[in-house]
């Protein structure tokens, strides 16, 4: 039987979320269709609304339980985080998880526990128990845009072809447009979360 990962010695380590979005600075992504990422968002995180009332209610019957405790890998250089970390902010927000911000690159040894298809792959959501056990993970996007990042992978297995980066850049744009739109990929994070949090035994 496989070990349960521990990480209670990462706990304490981060930052809040506040500092990491005081922190961040303004950047211009062309290719995910970002123009001054913290201005998005900051926008993000204040303009976020509970579209459906049954899962705000389920996020703040979380709050009965003290125990839990998320960690959040990011960067402010990621459009995935620009779009997904306000979100998490939020829900950790109404379920009063205690969250804190490991900054990606001082904490390599960490993320290198969560790859997605063996890459770095932000932002990565860790949730643990008051032990420091490893209850579950979110991340790095929402099931179906991941699968357009999967796709390019399967189709460009070798990242030295000559068209490798023009390809990987229209698949940011792809995956940049699929955010745009509404607040799909919102309802689907939190339909995500929703489940992912209905396996953690209280």
């Amino acid at each position: 039987m496989k070990a349960q990962l521990n990480l209670k010695h990462k706990i304490g380590q981060g930052i809040s979320p506040q500092r990491f979005m005081d922190g961040m600075k303004n950047r211009n992504m062309e290719n995910s269709k970002i123009l001054n990422t913290k201005d998005k968002f900051i926008s993000n995180y204040e303009n976020f609304t509970w579209a459906q009332e049954d899962q705000q209610f389920f996020f703040t019957g979380i709050n009965r339980r003290s125990d839990l405790h998320c960690l959040i890998l990011c960067t402010d250089w990621c459009p995935d985080v620009i779009w997904n970390v306000p979100l998490l902010f939020r829900v950790m927000e109404q379920s009063r998880i205690s969250t804190e911000v490991l900054l990606m690159e001082e904490h390599l040894e960490t993320m290198d526990l969560f790859l997605t298809n063996g890459g770095r792959n932000q932002p990565i959501a860790v949730f643990l128990n008051a032990s420091g056990d490893v209850l579950g993970r979110w991340g790095a996007r929402p099931a179906y845009i991941q699968a357009v990042m999967d796709r390019f992978k399967t189709n460009h297995p070798d990242n030295q072809e000559a068209d490798y980066k023009t390809n990987l850049n229209q698949t940011y744009g792809e995956i940049g447009e699929l955010y745009q739109v509404g607040n799909d990929y919102q309802h689907v994070i939190l339909h995500e979360l929703r489940a992912l949090f209905t396996t953690f035994s209280s």
